[in-house]
């Protein structure tokens, strides 16, 4: 029985090494991997600025009224240092807001030449569309002059034509009813007349 539960035991421990190993061997490779690579590079070491010349610069003296004009005179020089920062601030400001105003007038001004020229394209596409138009209409007119003509022309000549077929079936006639006809003659003529319209 004892024998049996050794034997377990060796078996368990022989079968646990290798889960153990490999789990330090993973815990070993996450620990040597190399870290990630940034996205950003880092940002540049920041310029500190220098002391104030105010901090420390204090010795007590020995005579109370001594220390009074001291301070006075440091609230003096800080009132007119705060006085030169707010001049300077307030000038820049200035300046700040004449350059906005220059921009935005410039900005303007520029949207304004823009308009402009944007309208004066459009009045000459008007006017050039304008113009060919005209021109289409006065091509048009002319060619419907011209059609006109030439059918007045035709008709003219048709009409001339047909007076004269008119004037030749006249004047045929006019021979025909002018000739002389004998009387022995004129029988045969009204028969052969007769059987010509019978035959039409």
């Amino acid at each position: 029985m004892a024998a049996a539960l050794l034997i377990r035991l060796r078996c368990s421990s022989i079968l646990s090494r290798p889960s153990s190993s490999i789990s330090i061997r993973s815990l070993s490779s996450t620990h040597n991997a190399p870290p990630p690579s940034r996205r950003h590079p880092p940002p540049p070491p920041h310029d500190f600025s220098s002391s104030c010349a105010f901090l420390g610069s204090w010795e007590k003296p020995d005579d109370p009224r001594v220390a009074q004009a001291r301070l006075d005179h440091l609230r003096k020089d800080y009132k007119r240092q705060v006085k030169q920062l707010r001049r300077e601030y307030a000038h820049d400001v200035e300046l700040l807001r004449v350059e906005k105003q220059r921009k935005d007038e410039a900005r303007r001004e520029a949207a304004r030449l823009a308009n402009e020229q944007r309208r004066a394209a459009k009045a000459a596409a008007a006017e050039t569309r304008a113009a060919e138009r005209i021109a289409f209409q006065e091509e048009f007119r002319q060619t419907l002059l011209k059609e006109r003509a030439e059918k007045l022309e035709l008709w003219r000549a048709r009409e001339l034509q047909r007076e004269k077929k008119k004037a030749e079936q006249k004047e045929l006639l006019l021979r025909q009813s002018s000739m002389w006809v004998a009387e022995e003659k004129s029988e045969k003529r009204i028969l052969d007349a007769i059987t010509a319209i019978t035959a039409l």
